[in-house]
C-alpha cells in the first residue's frame, strides 16, 4: 500500500514555546489513524500544519510524493486535502442542498485570479456533486431545511459531507463527535466512515472520546508535549501504560477494541 502523507521532522515552535517537535509519521492510503492527546499536546499543531494553516518552523511534508510544507491552506486543499472543524464550518441561513453546493463549487473552482467569480454555484458538475453527497451522508430528508434548524448531529454531517464534497483522497476531522451526545456518537461516526470508506478517504480524526477512537481507528498516534509518544495499532497505542499515564487516565475494557 503506498504512502500518501510523510511527516518528516517536524517542528513549530512560537518565540520560546515549543508546540510541536520531532513528528515523524507515515500514512498508507485508505488507512484510519486516530490522534488523541489531552489539550495543548500538539494535535491541533500538527493538523494545521499539515493543511496549512499554520506554517512549520521546520521539517517537511510530503502529500502523495509533492512537499506541501508551508504551501498556503487554498493551495493544499486544490491538491487534495480537506478538513473539518470542531465546530460546523457552514451557512447557517442557507439550506443544506445550497451549503453543499457552494462546497462543491469551491472545491471545483478554476485555479487563478478569478476562479472563484468564474466558478457558478449551480453548474450541472457542482449539483451532482451536493446531491451526491447528501445521498452520501444520509441526509436527504433534511436537503431543504436550512442549517440553522438542523440537529446537532445533522449539522455534523453537513459539515464533514461539505469536506468530502470536492472528493478529496486526505480528510482530517477535527473533534467529529464534540457536542454529540452519548446516544448518537457511535451512530454519527458509523455514517460517516462508512461513508469515507466507499470513497476510498485517507481519515486522521483528533479525538477525546477513546470508545470512538478504539472503535473507529486503524492506527492511532498519541501526542504529548508536542511529540507522537505512541503510535500503533488501536489495541497497542491505548493499552501502552504511558499512554493510560498521561493521556486517557484508564485502562479501556478488553471489549472497546472490538
Amino acid at each position: 500500500m503506498s504512502t500518501i502523507l510523510e511527516v518528516r521532522d517536524l517542528e513549530k515552535t512560537f518565540g520560546q514555546l515549543v508546540a510541536a517537535r520531532d513528528i515523524n509519521v507515515s500514512v498508507p492510503q485508505h488507512q484510519t489513524v486516530g490522534v488523541i492527546g489531552a489539550n495543548g499536546a500538539g494535535k491541533t499543531t500538527f493538523i494545521n500544519m499539515i493543511t496549512g494553516h499554520l506554517s512549520p518552523t521546520k521539517g517537511t511534508i510530503l502529500f502523495e510524493d509533492k512537499d506541501i510544507t508551508g504551501k498556503p491552506s487554498r493551495e493544499i486543499t486544490g491538491l487534495g486535502i480537506s478538513r473539518s472543524f470542531q465546530v460546523a464550518q457552514i451557512f447557517p441561513t442557507l439550506t443544506v442542498f445550497e451549503n453543499m453546493c457552494i462546497a462543491a463549487a469551491i472545491a471545483h473552482r478554476k485555479p487563478g485570479m478569478f476562479g472563484n467569480i468564474m466558478t457558478p454555484v449551480r453548474s450541472a458538475e457542482t449539483t451532482a456533486a451536493a446531491e451526491a453527497a447528501i445521498e452520501l451522508f444520509q441526509i436527504g430528508r433534511y436537503r431543504d431545511v436550512t442549517a440553522n434548524a438542523l440537529p446537532q448531529g445533522v449539522r455534523k454531517l453537513l459539515d464533514i459531507g461539505m469536506a468530502v464534497a470536492g472528493s478529496p483522497r486526505l480528510l482530517l476531522l477535527d473533534e467529529p463527535t464534540s457536542g454529540i451526545s452519548i446516544e448518537e456518537k457511535f451512530d454519527l461516526m458509523n455514517v460517516v466512515m462508512s461513508a469515507l470508506k466507499t470513497r476510498k478517504i485517507t481519515v486522521l480524526f483528533v479525538e477525546h472520546d477513546m470508545e470512538i477512537v478504539a472503535r473507529f481507528a486503524d492506527r492511532v498516534l498519541a501526542f504529548y508535549d508536542g511529540t507522537v509518544i505512541a503510535d500503533g495499532t488501536a489495541h497497542e497505542t491505548l493499552d501502552n501504560p504511558k499512554v493510560q499515564e498521561l493521556i486517557s487516565g484508564v485502562r479501556l475494557k478488553a471489549g472497546a477494541h472490538a
